[in-house]
């Protein structure tokens, strides 16, 4: 039986256009697109891989009920995706984090963005952006005389991947605690974020570092490539959490470094929201 934190948390209202896009963000019948060609493609993709992976964190740590989610299917995978209009408040504002993030991304703003335990950090799930007009090289047998495009064929391939290795490690994590408190911040890059933008939901906030109670183990989880978009995944958790994957060897990417995790430019802009 899954476990249901109880979490308080205070309504905010979209405008309409607002709740009619992540409504039809919601309803697609598949991850992949026919093509990935040009960059309105490329950016609904990789908000429909950030939409899958923090709702895959959310269901598979069990902090908001089945109701709060309905299915979807990739090959063999099923995968939980967050209603927008479902009744768990909770669920109900991570939604209108992602639409904020959404934003930022639209404008090609946000170099990261960390979903995490707000207070004793046990938990971090960090995604990292990159944008590109002409589209990223891949590069082959790791020499950079070696370069080809990135077909659509290897981003399905990747992403596939990534969303396998997500599940792998959400699965075998150390259960939470009965109370979980979670907040989402936004890196930018600073030379093009203007410096009084925050996207919809949230408030400027400190680019300050990330601890953890103990020595914290951090996990690569995958990069997806397009045309346009690169992002990147990365799992960290207290030592003592990942005990199983640590004897299972699940994950070879692993690394342990101790409790602070720097935040990058110390001068970085930084916007925040948390719900508990």
């Amino acid at each position: 039986m899954r476990k249901t934190n109880t979490l308080k948390v205070g309504e905010t209202v979209l405008p309409r256009s607002k709740r009619l896009c992540i409504v039809l963000f919601l309803k697609w019948t598949g991850l992949f697109l026919n093509d990935l060609k040009t960059k309105q493609e490329s950016l609904v993709f990789i908000k429909r891989m950030m939409a899958v992976a923090v709702s895959s964190i959310t269901y598979l740590r069990g902090i908001f009920p089945e109701d709060a989610y309905r299915s979807r299917y990739l090959e063999d995978l099923c995968i939980k995706v967050l209603r927008e209009n479902c009744t768990t408040p909770g669920a109900n504002k991570v939604v209108k984090w992602m639409m904020g993030c959404f934003d930022a991304l639209e404008k090609q703003y946000v170099r990261t963005f960390t979903f995490l335990n707000l207070q004793c950090i046990i938990e971090s799930y960090q995604f990292k952006f990159r944008y590109t007009e002409k589209g990223p090289k891949m590069d082959i047998f790791r020499n950079r005389s070696m370069e080809m495009q990135v077909t659509l064929e290897d981003t399905k391939k990747a992403s596939v991947l990534l969303i396998r290795k997500l599940f792998l490690l959400m699965q075998n994590l150390d259960a939470l605690p009965s109370k979980v408190y979670l907040t989402m911040k936004l890196y930018y890059y600073d030379d093009i974020t203007p410096a009084e933008y925050q996207p919809p939901g949230f408030k400027e906030g400190e680019c300050d570092s990330l601890w953890f109670e103990g020595m914290a183990v951090h996990f690569k989880v995958g990069e997806v490539q397009t045309a346009f978009h690169t992002l990147r995944v990365r799992v960290s958790a207290e030592q003592g959490r990942v005990e199983k994957l640590q004897r299972g060897n699940h994950l070879r990417e692993s690394r342990q470094v101790p409790e602070r995790i720097p935040p990058g430019k110390e001068t970085m802009k930084v916007s925040l929201n948390y719900l508990m």
